[in-house]
């Protein structure tokens, strides 16, 4: 029998099954840039993409994952070393991939968050 997900964890299911695909787009355009062939429009898509998973990441309550777009995106968007861009970029990918696992499973596993548990009462004297 599948646990039961409060909605909460339904919406954070949701959107986590859409970024597999764009983990993909984002590996894509990171390669592009370490060969020197990805142009200003790609760059900027990026940026774009990695704000809005930030924002979305944030609403969900996913803030370990919304942090490590957010991360990426202001590393994007400094000046400094190209190669040193690059390497910052696909490290914290590797980190986003495995802050999306510990998600799904944390997800997935049914147990119901804090929010959805009522609160034990407290104890009161008669």
């Amino acid at each position: 029998m599948a646990p039961k997900l409060s909605s909460r964890q339904k919406a954070q299911l949701a959107w986590l099954e859409t970024l597999p695909r764009k983990f993909e787009r984002v590996a894509k355009v990171i390669e592009l840039l370490a060969v020197n062939q990805a142009d200003e429009s790609q760059v900027r898509g990026l940026t774009r993409v990695l704000d809005e998973l930030k924002a979305q990441g944030s609403g969900v309550g996913l803030t370990v994952l919304a942090d490590s777009f957010g991360y990426m995106g202001m590393l994007l968007r400094r000046g400094g070393g190209h190669q040193t861009k690059v390497r910052g970029l696909q490290e914290m990918l590797a980190g986003a991939r495995t802050n999306f696992e510990g998600a799904m499973r944390e997800v997935t596993a049914g147990n119901p968050t804090q929010e959805d548990t009522p609160d034990a009462p407290d104890d009161v004297s008669p």
